[in-house]
């Protein structure tokens, strides 16, 4: 018969579910994470107390999941964000939503009410799984507190690798108080889940030889290049095959933009020379990117004389929207470096100069000469004081498009904008998370009235956590992208579209920022200046003209290069 002590010996330790949960993220490197309390998350917060892990509160879920989405970009990291049942849950919706369109990594955990009373219209609860499966990479419902260490180990897993993305676990409050037996993680096996890091081999040498053979390429780099932490393969790559690089959106940072090859940003407000170069390449070369509609213009007429050569890690996303010629399916620093050993040098002297006369032909221009503040000027002396060094975040709308423009970004990870779901007001609680990712950087956002409207409330989150964002408010009263378009295609027919604003620079004063305000062209670089030299959160009202458009664009349905606004861009 064993004696006591050796049954007490051989007994296994057990410990809550929530403090699991609490032991797990600490075990997959979590210091960081966003989170707004209510009544089922209780127990995982009351075990939070005491853990090593820093948590930051938002104003509201959604401003959590973006800065948690923010943290992410900016680190490459997985963010964390966490919401109770019902509404909580419901409120991280568009954060999702914003993560899974631009291939973030991301865990969500939101709690639930008792798996008995689940599809009982028990209070605040929501389907959750059933509401967010559209908008994850992949969720799940823990109901055997056995399972919640290992649902957490394979979300972290599933939302980093691959093509990054979002993954839900929602943990219903039963399993946060269940006593669990502490057992050793075991490797992670997922049928089904694979990942090609690797090109095939037949492959890349079809796009080596079509790289060789090409007078006029071009490479099309989109986010993937920055997710894959592929900018100094592509790098390489560019100058050893001396190819000229166009960025989408997110792409901008994957290639230092003050080099002469940069193309800058392609697309419907892209430079026009980008636009040309693509129109009139003969070969094509798209890594990490995804052919938006944005990009593309008309598709039947998109890059007509073009072969092209598709890379991407995600096998779903080559030849999704375009037909392509060689698809090479695998991890961008990878493949990138193998076509940098079969690639061989080419002068291309004619598409060089080409491409120059281009640039010298339509540059990026507005009127310098009026007294008005222009929002160019603005980004540009924002540009000019921080030397291109800065974090910059944005919201969506005309300023988001001007800052693609008008800021040269020089590194990845330096961009931090919602790019395929376009969210107005993720700015200010996206510069807030990457300001707590990268404390002693400098974090701008450059944000548009109407955007920065929909989450201000977070200036009081900064404030808590003293964050010295910055935030610029280019101010011109209305839905600027909106009203835009009700200009040039809708008879000037201004409906809904203007706003009436509050003094922004009052509210953050009352908020406990600093708040200035700027109406005149003279006051900019003073302004800017002591914004930059501020310890504390600071939030600029810079009152731009309102009738300024962004140029040039591709209208819907028009291709590349038929763009408008190119003779205002002749302008002396």
């Amino acid at each position: 018969m064993a004696s006591k002590k050796q049954t007490q010996s051989t007994a296994v330790e057990t410990k809550t579910g929530s403090q699991v949960l609490v032991d797990t993220l600490v075990e997959q490197g979590v210091d960081t994470l966003f989170g707004y309390l209510g009544g089922v998350v209780l127990p995982f917060f009351d075990k939070l107390y005491d853990s090593p892990i820093r948590v930051v509160i938002p104003r509201h879920e959604q401003g959590g999941c973006h800065m948690a989405d923010a943290y992410a970009r900016s680190t490459g990291k997985v963010g964390v964000v966490v919401a109770t049942s019902g509404p909580g849950a419901t409120n991280l919706t568009t954060g999702l939503a914003t993560a899974m369109m631009d291939s973030v990594p991301l865990v969500a955990l939101t709690c639930q009410v008792r798996t008995d009373l689940i599809g009982n219209d028990a209070f605040q609860a929501a389907d959750t799984a059933g509401i967010t499966r559209p908008i994850t990479k992949h969720n799940v419902i823990v109901k055997d507190p056995n399972d919640l260490a290992r649902t957490i180990r394979e979300a972290f897993y599933i939302a980093a690798t691959g093509r990054p993305g979002p993954v839900l676990v929602d943990i219903p409050v039963d399993m946060q108080i269940a006593q669990i037996p502490v057992t050793p993680a075991a490797p992670i096996e997922l049928p089904g889940y694979r990942i090609r890091d690797r090109g095939h081999a037949r492959q890349i040498a079809s796009a080596a030889e079509a790289i060789n053979a090409s007078q006029r390429p071009v490479l099309y780099v989109g986010g993937g290049v920055i997710s894959g932490n592929a900018s100094e393969a592509l790098r390489l790559f560019a100058k050893k095959a001396n190819i000229p690089v166009t960025m989408t959106l997110l792409g901008l940072g994957a290639y230092d933009q003050n080099e002469p090859g940069s193309l800058d940003m392609l697309g419907m407000h892209g430079t026009a020379y980008a636009n040309f170069a693509v129109q009139e390449c003969d070969l094509l070369i798209s890594v990490g990117a995804r052919f938006d509609d944005r990009v593309t213009g008309k598709i039947q007429t998109f890059a007509p004389h073009a072969k092209i050569i598709h890379i991407d890690l995600d096998p779903a996303s080559i030849a999704k929207n375009i037909a392509v010629d060689i698809p090479v399916v695998g991890n961008a620093k990878q493949v990138l470096a193998d076509l940098a050993e079969k690639a061989e040098h080419r002068p291309r002297k004619e598409w060089f100069d080409r491409i120059a006369d281009w640039k010298k032909r339509h540059p990026l221009r507005y009127d310098t000469k009026t007294d008005t503040i222009k929002p160019q000027y603005v980004i540009e002396e924002i540009w000019r004081q921080t030397k291109g060094r800065a974090i910059i975040v944005t919201g969506v709308g005309q300023h988001q498009m001007w800052t693609a423009q008008f800021y040269k970004f020089n590194k990845p990870r330096q961009f931090i904008t919602s790019g395929g779901l376009g969210t107005m007001g993720f700015g200010l609680p996206a510069a807030i998370g990457a300001q707590v990712a990268n404390p002693d950087a400098l974090v701008v956002d450059i944000d548009g009235d109407s955007s920065f409207n929909m989450t201000l409330t977070e200036i009081s989150t900064a404030v808590m956590y003293n964050l010295p964002v910055k935030v610029c408010i280019l101010n011109n009263g209305c839905m600027g992208m909106v009203r835009q378009w009700q200009e040039l295609f809708y008879g000037r027919r201004y409906s809904c579209s203007s706003l009436e604003n509050p003094d922004f620079a009052r509210i953050a004063e009352a908020f406990g920022a600093v708040g200035v305000r700027a109406d005149k062209k003279q006051e900019v670089p003073e302004v800017i200046t002591a914004m930059l030299a501020e310890k504390r959160p600071c939030v600029v009202d810079f009152h731009v003209d309102p009738e300024e458009n962004v140029w040039p664009m591709v209208p819907a349905g028009k291709s590349l290069h038929e763009m408008d606004g190119l003779d205002i861009f002749e302008m002396a």
